[in-house]
């Protein structure tokens, strides 16, 4: 017979036992309603052996409320053990859990935890009209990146993205949080540089399908550390670090090659999170890093690409990064039932030298992407979830989204002709996007976008380059 363990619904058994004792002593009376000394010690000996216990055998001499009472008290402590024991073990277990989050695997005091989850972006790009060099049409394994995070104990976590996109293998995340407190973590490790607001969000949030001009302008993943938290009840966030330094639109390299640090923070405010106002999706930011830089090529000198993700600016060959590099950019989002919009506004500003002349020079950028969810979800930073998922023959849709978005980045006229080629390099790109997003459920989204960069010079003779049209694909699975 299986037994269900001891709990707070077994405590009456030694009460009850000791009840129907009394009663059996007290008297002739109730001889016959109540059973016997003897009776209740067989009872209480065929309990302790169906519990597994030790039990004494009733061998007809006289027994007393003592006697009984003491096994009671015995058994009763076995019982408690027992649950003690069961409790400990299903404290000790793993609990496994799977959604459309991901996998999980936690210890059963919830101290360690590993998740994992998953990028996948498949594109198709076709470029219409006159083809730019290299603008080939295509598709393309834009993002294949298995995630894996979680806790070492209560205080520390940890994320390790690696990238099997590409010719080759790389690792875009890799770092740890020593969480102090919710106002108070120390990141160490890769991870996104706190400067730009639309290179903090995930791609797998992302209104369009590529990042807008002026994050060209703004630092990716960088290696180093920094201190970041939220305060005020979440309404205030902040973040300061120490890094490598990485070029404009860039991750940093593996290593530090010049030898110097860059000096990045963010400070970003919602006033009203959490509020009933119509304002309480409100947030405003400014992000900032400066460092100096030495050297040339890729690694010290930016290269901005257009939407297409086609190169139209670079620095001569001949031309090396010689100091300061300052980089700014105010930001915000407002986010209110089914709209969104995004803005941004971003400077750097390098110390650059050829030969022996020098020059200081600023380029600036600036995008607005709006968004609205025709399908009633809410608009947000993180994305949409629809309310109800495609289903085949169900009444469920997904979400529906329709995004706009229209972006400048100007050159420093300074630049030409003696730091940049006129003849290769634009001096201005002017880029719009629009384009439909549909969210079947929570892991999988399909996008088109249409988009158009105009440019100014760039091309031989002092002449325009030519204007990129394309219309851009994606399969996204992300859980």
């Amino acid at each position: 017979m299986h037994l269900r363990p001891y709990t707070r619904h077994h405590r009456p058994v030694r009460a009850w036992l000791a009840g129907a004792i009394a009663l059996a002593l007290a008297g002739p009376a109730f001889a016959q309603a109540t059973p016997t000394v003897e009776e209740l010690a067989q009872r209480l000996q065929a309990l302790e052996a169906r519990l597994g216990g030790s039990s004494a055998a009733v061998d007809g001499q006289a027994l007393d409320l003592q006697a009984v009472d003491q096994r009671l008290r015995a058994l009763e402590r076995n019982l408690e053990l027992q649950e003690e024991a069961r409790t400990a073990r299903e404290k000790a277990a793993p609990v496994v859990g799977v959604s459309d989050k991901g996998a999980a695997l936690r210890s059963g005091d919830g101290a360690y935890e590993l998740r994992f989850r998953g990028l996948l972006q498949g594109d198709g790009r076709f470029f219409t009209g006159g083809e730019p060099a290299g603008a080939n049409d295509t598709f393309l394994l834009r993002t294949a990146r298995p995630i894996f995070e979680g806790t070492l104990g209560k205080w520390v976590g940890y994320r390790f993205t690696p990238e099997f996109a590409g010719d080759s293998a790389s690792i875009v995340d890799a770092y740890a949080d020593l969480k102090f407190s919710p106002a108070a973590t120390v990141r160490v490790g890769k991870f996104t540089s706190p400067v730009g607001l639309e290179r903090l969000q995930s791609s797998s949030a992302l209104s369009d399908i590529e990042r807008a001009l002026a994050s060209e302008l703004l630092p990716n993943r960088d290696i180093g550390v920094q201190l970041q938290g939220d305060v005020a009840g979440g309404k205030v966030s902040y973040a300061l670090g120490v890094f490598n330094g990485a070029v404009d639109g860039r991750d940093a390299a593996t290593t530090n090659p010049d030898n110097r640090f860059e000096y990045a923070g963010r400070l970003f405010v919602e006033p009203l999170k959490g509020s009933d106002s119509a304002w309480s999706g409100l947030g405003l930011g400014i992000g900032a890093s400066v460092g100096d830089v030495e050297g040339g090529g890729n690694n010290a000198l930016a290269r901005y690409r257009s939407a297409g993700q086609q190169q139209f600016f670079g620095y001569r060959g001949a031309v090396e990064a010689d100091g300061r590099r300052t980089r700014w950019s105010p930001q915000g989002y407002f986010y209110r039932n089914g709209f969104g919009l995004l803005a941004e506004y971003a400077v750097s500003r390098q110390e650059v030298r050829v030969g022996g002349a020098v020059a200081d020079l600023e380029h600036t950028a600036w995008q607005a992407t709006a968004s609205w969810v025709l399908t009633g979800e809410d608009a947000s930073y993180r994305g949409v979830t629809p309310a109800r998922p495609f289903a085949p023959g169900r009444d469920g849709w997904g979400a529906w989204e329709l995004v706009a978005r229209y972006g400048e980045l100007e050159v420093d006229d300074a630049a030409f002709p003696l730091y940049a080629d006129p003849a290769a390099s634009a001096r201005h790109a002017g880029s719009w996007v629009a384009g439909v997003n549909w969210y079947l459920n929570s892991n999988l989204k399909l996008v088109l976008n249409y988009l158009h960069t105009g440019f100014e010079g760039g091309a031989a003779g002092g002449a325009d380059r030519e204007d990129e049209k394309a219309v851009f694909t994606r399969l996204q699975v992300a859980f």
